[in-house]
């Protein structure tokens, strides 16, 4: 029993090592929008406490922190970091020619009927994707913007929706990764 502690309490040690190797490599954030404000106090903690550098444009972080992870902030991070083109989009190009093609050859008298059919402007393809909702309150989340990987997580949640109660949550949270990015100054 004793040893399967040990061999538990080592992997876990280890667990840590490479997390924190991964870690190490951030530089710069960026912070996603988080409910009720915790973001600002976030970005101002990581600041203030030089812990990394919080840029405003996502293109130039190394990292972002987050609040969720899921289908949504996939979505966010393609739209932040686009993947590079394919030969898709040609295709979809040829198909958009044919459309308008086809709308030209269309009799006038239909002309008030294809604005009543087709789909609303501001339509979400999902609607899941936008909403808050499997959102793990007080959790926070560490992404690589390269790999999309969680770098680094901590679930801290706010003791309430005052200012202090939050800048109190973003306090602990940079802690733990100034923690967790020195390892040596742990007990």
């Amino acid at each position: 029993m004793i040893r399967m502690k040990r061999l538990l309490f080592l992997l876990s040690c280890s667990g840590m090592l490479l997390c924190g190797a991964e870690l190490a490599g951030v530089r710069t954030v960026y912070v996603l929008p988080m409910p009720h404000g915790l973001d600002q106090f976030l970005a101002n903690r990581l600041t203030n406490e030089h812990t990394f550098q919080v840029v405003t444009d996502p293109k130039l972080a190394d990292a972002v922190f987050t609040d969720h992870i899921g289908e949504a902030f996939q979505a966010q991070m393609d739209a932040m970091y686009p993947p590079p083109p394919s030969e898709k989009p040609a295709k979809v190009e040829e198909k958009d020619k044919d459309d308008a093609k086809s709308k030209k050859g269309r009799k006038n008298d239909d002309s008030n009927m294809v604005g009543m059919l087709t789909d609303p402007v501001n339509k979400l393809s999902n609607p899941a994707l936008s909403g808050g909702f499997g959102r793990a309150k007080g959790t926070v989340f560490l992404v690589d913007a390269k790999s999309h990987q969680v770098v680094w997580s901590v679930f801290d949640p706010p003791k309430g929706t005052s200012d202090t109660d939050l800048d109190r949550a973003a306090s602990d949270i940079v802690s733990r990764i100034k923690k967790d990015l020195n390892p040596k100054t742990r007990n």
